[in-house]
């Protein structure tokens, strides 16, 4: 029904649309979602042909090119083929109509019925969205949000169009009332074609079939909606996911680094991602399809950064780590849990070459890695369980954190201070020349696994391997280190693996949790199903202990100092 070809929409030398791809099918219903800015509401306008920028490309309504047509055989399919609910009620609703009027004047614009069969019409559809007959001679100021979202709606199905644009339906309304007129919109969009436009992850799940992800005017990524939100394959809608609360989030939210800018030149998301490589910066990637998904993406998506296939470490006879397979994608955090001995932490040595592997392999970028030599410790960094493990007792603060830097020979020796001052700047520890010339023995237990942070932090790793990083602290400084990790990781865009004994605090960092017994994976999932539905009597114990020991939940939004 609806066919978009290489649309682009501009306002002088700034690009809202840059060459959109689409189609519609009738019947169907596709949710474009993204941050506010970029061109949803643009996208919608172009197709009522309402844009007061400079639009080039397609736009195909049953065969018809709109922005072909004239201007007066345009105003006959506005309304009447197609109607739009504005974002903006303050834009549409006419302050001296009372509401009645409002819904009759776009079935009396068109000549359709009489003014007496118009009454008759718009009071059907009043009713239907739940307005109170009491409220239909009222005026649009005199409406509640939610009745005048209501009388909106109804005003767009007066004519019964054959397609229906919904910009943000539900955006100012309360919880109660939304899913209220959540369900109204579903029944009249069974049979209706429909595109709604939102930032609300919650109104695209239940209202659309298929689901189109938009950033600095491109498609990022499309698919079976269900597919999109439950594993997103593009760096922007995995962290559009993250940013989104909803009552089975159980991992703290995250935002998405840096903000949206234009113009850009390559992929419009580049400047934010976290598997940047030199060709986003040059090209913009194709939307490009295979598996029911289409990702615009020079990676093919969100890649794996690091995987294991069968790591085995055995002391003598004994298996500490038996046969593990698991994976980290770029950008994420992976929680291993299990009790102390279970072999959580000689599975991380094993991985960072600490110990000499007994059988299986280490991939990164599904490289095998045979030789852990300098570029592997570029991109793959640990904080040790213990802090003493990694700050030598004979360098001082600033020594220890530039130490990495010395190793690999980078910069000049103030290059090397200033990136190693910068960096415990980020860990927010003090830069003064008292604080840097401290050996670790002088430092609280907090100060020290900052210290820890920023060494491992310094050669901006891709990967960080967090062992037991609040193990040694009290409550509140395990709470304020816990959220120094999350910033981080949505600063820089860093992966983790954060190994822990609590799944309690686990469930607060990670994306996914997989739970290890006897150097075994014996359970692994995205964190909210492991948490709410776990599958092996080991994960329901971790829970049932932890609900024990924290009667109640840990708050990791301190900013203050240790």
């Amino acid at each position: 029904m609806l066919e978009i070809k290489d649309l682009r929409v501009s306002y002088g030398q700034d690009i809202i649309l840059n060459r959109i791809d689409l189609e519609v099918e009738a019947g169907e219903t596709l949710a474009i979602v993204g941050e506010s800015g970029t061109g949803k509401t643009t996208l919608g306008l172009s197709i009522m042909r309402l844009v007061e920028g400079t639009v080039q490309g397609t736009i195909r309504f049953n065969g018809k090119d709109l922005l072909e047509l004239p201007d007066r055989e345009m105003q006959r399919i506005r309304w009447k083929q197609i109607a739009m609910v504005f974002q903006n009620v303050n834009n549409v609703l006419n302050p001296v109509y009372t509401v009645l009027n409002q819904v009759m004047e776009p079935i009396i614009e068109h000549g359709l019925k009489s003014r007496e069969e118009a009454q008759d019409r718009a009071t059907e559809l009043l009713n239907y969205f739940g307005l109170p007959q009491n409220r239909f001679s009222a005026y649009p100021h005199q409406l509640s949000s939610g009745e005048q979202q209501r009388a909106l709606i109804a005003m767009a199905l007066a004519n019964d169009p054959e397609l229906l644009i919904l910009d943000e339906p539900l955006s100012s309304l309360d919880a109660a009332t939304r899913a209220e007129v959540r369900e109204l919109l579903k029944k009249t969009g069974k049979d209706r074609t429909s595109l709604v436009f939102t930032h609300d992850l919650d109104t695209a799940s239940k209202l659309a079939d298929r689901i189109a992800v938009l950033y600095g005017g491109k498609i990022m990524e499309m698919g079976r909606c269900q597919d999109v939100l439950s594993r997103p394959r593009h760096p922007y809608t995995r962290a559009l996911i993250r940013a989104y609360p909803n009552m089975t989030t159980v991992k703290d939210l995250q935002g998405i680094k840096g903000r949206m800018s234009r113009p850009v030149s390559g992929c419009p998301f580049h400047p934010r991602c976290t598997q940047v490589i030199d060709v986003c910066g040059r090209e913009t990637p194709q939307l490009l399809s295979g598996q029911g998904r289409c990702i615009a993406c020079h990676r093919g998506g969100i890649i794996t950064l690091l995987s294991t296939n069968d790591l085995t470490k055995s002391f003598g006879s004994r298996k500490v780590v038996d046969s593990v397979n698991l994976y980290i994608e770029a950008g994420e955090t992976l929680a291993l849990v299990g009790q102390s001995g279970s072999g959580k932490t000689t599975l991380a040595k094993t991985i960072m070459g600490i110990y000499q592997t007994t059988q299986g392999a280490v991939y990164l970028e599904d490289v095998k890695v045979n030789i852990r030599g300098k570029d592997f410790y570029k991109k793959v960094q640990m904080i040790f369980q213990n802090p003493g493990e990694s700050l030598s007792h004979r360098l001082s603060v600033l020594e220890a954190v530039m130490e990495p830097l010395d190793v690999q020979g980078i910069g000049t020796k103030e290059e090397r201070e200033h990136k190693a001052m910068r960096v415990l700047g980020e860990a927010e520890l003090p830069q003064t020349s008292d604080f840097l010339n401290k050996y670790p023995h002088q430092l609280s237990s907090g100060e020290i696994q900052r210290a820890a942070i920023a060494r491992a932090m310094v050669l901006d790793p891709e990967l960080l391997i967090a062992d037991e990083p609040t193990t040694f602290l009290d409550a509140s400084v395990q709470a304020k280190i816990l959220k120094l990790l999350l910033n981080l990781q949505e600063q820089r865009g860093l992966s983790m693996l954060f190994i822990t004994h609590d799944i309690a605090a686990a469930r607060k960092v990670s994306d996914r949790i997989a739970v290890m017994l006897d150097g075994k994976i014996i359970e692994e999932g995205a964190a909210s199903e492991v948490v709410t539905a776990p599958k092996q009597a080991y994960t329901k114990s971790l829970l049932k202990a932890a609900s024990a020991l924290h009667v109640m939940e840990p708050e990791f939004h301190s900013s203050q100092h240790v």
